[in-house]
C-alpha cells in the first residue's frame, strides 16, 4: 500500500475527498481543483500525486493555454482496476467485468440451478469470472471489488441470504466469506430488485433522484432510491410490495401463508393461472407474454389487470415517497405497454395531482441487464468510497 500521509499532515481523507470530486471523469487541472475546493495549490498537489501513486487518478492532456505553458489535467482513470459483476438468478445468470465507470469489458450468461447450493453456485461464478478476466488480459490483482445479486432476501450488511424462499441450503450462507476465499477484495451482496434499481438508475437516470423500480416475474418487489440513495430498510426488505394486500385478491392464497397479496394476483404465475381458468391454453409466465405479442385479447386483458393491480399498491408508494419515475422490469415487463397502461390507469386516477404532475411511468430501459449494471454499481460504489480509498491508502 501507499501511504500518502507520512511525511505530512493531511491525512487520507483528503485524498479521497478530492477523488470523489474526480470520479465524475471530467478532467481538471490543480488550478480548477483549487479553486473549487478553496485548498491551496501545493495541497491540491500532493493529493493529486497521492491518487496517481494509487492508479486512480492519471492525466489526461493539457488544457488549453492562455498564455505560458499549458496546464496537466487530471480525472478518474477508469482502466485502473475492474469490478466483477454477477446476477445470479433462479434457474440463470449473467456476469461481468466492467471499468471503474461501469462500462463492460467482457460479459457471460449461461444457466445455472440456485437450488443446488451456494459452494456449486458460487465456484460456478468464480471460474466464470477468472475466465471473464482472462479474456480482456486482467488477473484477479486487477479486481477492486465484486458485486453479487441474489433472488432473495439479504442481510445487506454481511452478505448473507436470509430465508431465501427459492434456495435451499443459502440460509445464512456467508457468501462474501466463500468468494473471499478464492478472490481477495471486498464482495457485496444484495437481492435483485435492490441491484435492479441501481442499474437502472446508472443506465437511464443518472440525474433523477427519486426513483422506484418494480420486478414483475415470478414475484413482485421493487427496489427504492430516494434523495439519490438506495434505501434499504431497517431489516433490509424495504420495498417488497409483492405481500401488500389488494382488494381484488380477498380470499386468494398466497405462498407467503397469507391471504389477498398482490404477488398472488399479478405475478406471471398467477396471471397464467388465471387464464388457464378462463380456458386458456398457457402454461407459464412466458407464454403468457408470448400471446400478448401474439394479440391475444385474454391474454392482454390479463395483463393490464395485473398492471391495474400493481397500480393500486403504487398509489401509496407514490403518496409515501413522492418519485420522480417508476420504471417496471423483470420478464413480465416484456408484454409491453399493456402492464404499463394498467399502471398508469390507477396511479394517475388515484394519486394527488402534485405527486403525478412530473411522474415518469416507463418499462425499464436496461431491460434484462439492469441487475448485472447494478452489482457492477453496487461494487464500484464501494470501492470508490471515501473510506474504501482511505484505506487503500493507508
Amino acid at each position: 500500500m501507499v501511504d500518502i500521509s507520512r511525511g505530512s499532515a493531511l491525512g487520507v481523507s483528503g485524498a479521497s475527498e478530492l477523488f470523489q470530486m474526480l470520479r465524475d471523469g471530467q478532467p481538471r487541472t490543480r488550478a480548477e481543483l483549487a479553486n473549487l475546493t478553496g485548498l491551496a495549490r501545493s495541497t491540491i498537489a500532493l493529493r493529486v500525486d497521492a491518487l496517481m501513486e494509487l492508479g486512480l487518478v492519471g492525466s489526461v492532456g493539457d488544457a488549453q493555454s492562455t498564455g505560458g505553458r499549458p496546464s496537466s489535467q487530471f480525472a478518474l482513470n477508469p482502466s485502473a482496476k475492474v469490478v466483477l459483476a454477477a446476477d445470479l438468478g433462479a434457474s440463470h445468470a449473467s456476469l461481468a467485468v466492467t471499468d471503474l465507470t461501469g462500462a463492460t469489458l467482457a460479459q457471460h450468461s449461461g444457466p445455472i440451478d440456485i437450488s443446488d447450493g451456494p459452494e456449486k453456485t458460487l465456484t460456478w461464478m468464480i471460474e466464470a469470472g477468472r475466465t471473464l478476466l482472462g479474456e480482456i488480459d486482467r488477473s484477479a490483482k486487477d479486481l477492486i471489488a465484486i458485486g453479487i445479486g441474489l433472488p432473495g432476501p439479504v442481510e445487506h450488511s454481511t452478505g448473507r441470504p436470509i430465508n431465501p424462499p427459492i434456495m435451499p441450503g443459502w440460509d445464512r450462507y456467508d457468501v462474501p466469506g466463500y468468494v473471499q476465499q478464492h478472490l481477495e477484495v471486498p464482495v457485496l451482496v444484495d437481492n435483485d430488485v435492490n441491484i435492479m434499481a441501481l442499474g437502472e438508475q446508472a443506465f437511464a437516470w443518472p440525474q433523477v433522484e427519486h426513483l422506484l423500480f418494480v420486478k414483475v416475474a415470478t414475484g413482485i418487489g421493487s427496489g427504492v432510491i430516494s434523495s439519490g440513495r438506495l434505501q434499504r430498510g431497517a431489516q433490509g426488505i424495504a420495498g417488497d410490495i409483492g405481500h401488500v394486500q389488494i382488494a381484488s385478491g380477498a380470499g386468494v392464497p398466497c405462498h407467503c401463508g397469507n391471504r389477498g397479496c398482490l404477488e398472488a394476483m399479478a405475478s406471471g404465475p398467477a396471471i397464467a393461472s388465471a387464464l388457464r381458468r378462463a380456458g386458456v391454453d398457457v402454461e407459464s409466465p412466458q407464454d403468457v407474454v408470448s400471446l400478448v405479442k401474439r394479440g391475444n385479447i385474454e391474454a392482454i386483458q390479463a395483463v393490464r389487470q395485473a398492471g391495474r393491480d400493481i397500480g393500486e399498491v403504487l398509489t401509496a408508494c407514490v403518496s409515501l415517497m413522492n418519485p420522480s419515475v417508476i420504471a417496471i422490469g423483470g420478464s413480465m415487463a416484456r408484454a409491453g405497454e399493456h402492464l404499463i397502461a394498467g399502471v398508469r390507469e390507477v396511479v394517475y386516477t388515484r394519486s394527488m395531482p402534485l405527486a403525478t404532475e412530473h411522474l415518469t411511468i416507463v418499462q425499464s430501459s436496461a431491460g434484462a441487464n439492469a441487475a448485472v449494471i447494478g452489482a457492477s454499481m453496487l461494487a464500484i460504489h464501494h470501492a470508490l468510497s471515501p473510506e474504501s480509498i482511505d484505506a487503500m491508502a493507508g
